[in-house]
């Protein structure tokens, strides 16, 4: 998936958390993100991330350290 579409999508569900208190907004985000987002996708978004997150709405980049990051196999 082409990190514009992830950006899109995080910044979708950072839009509709955006009217909650911090304090469950940032829950809010990666919760969804972790419940509804497959391995792949989430590993994406951390790569967009790591080459600086162009794009991604503060919310989002507040919940990363919350998103599950996915186990590279042994």
């Amino acid at each position: 998936m082409k990190p514009e579409k992830l950006v899109y999508m995080a910044n979708q569900i950072a839009t509709f958390f955006k009217s909650q208190p911090a304090e469950t907004a940032v829950p809010g985000v990666a919760g969804h993100i972790n419940d509804f987002w497959e391995p792949r996708m989430r590993s994406a978004l951390f790569a967009h991330i790591e080459k600086g997150g162009e794009g991604l709405d503060q919310l989002v980049l507040d919940a990363a350290p919350h998103i599950r990051k996915v186990k590279e196999p042994a």
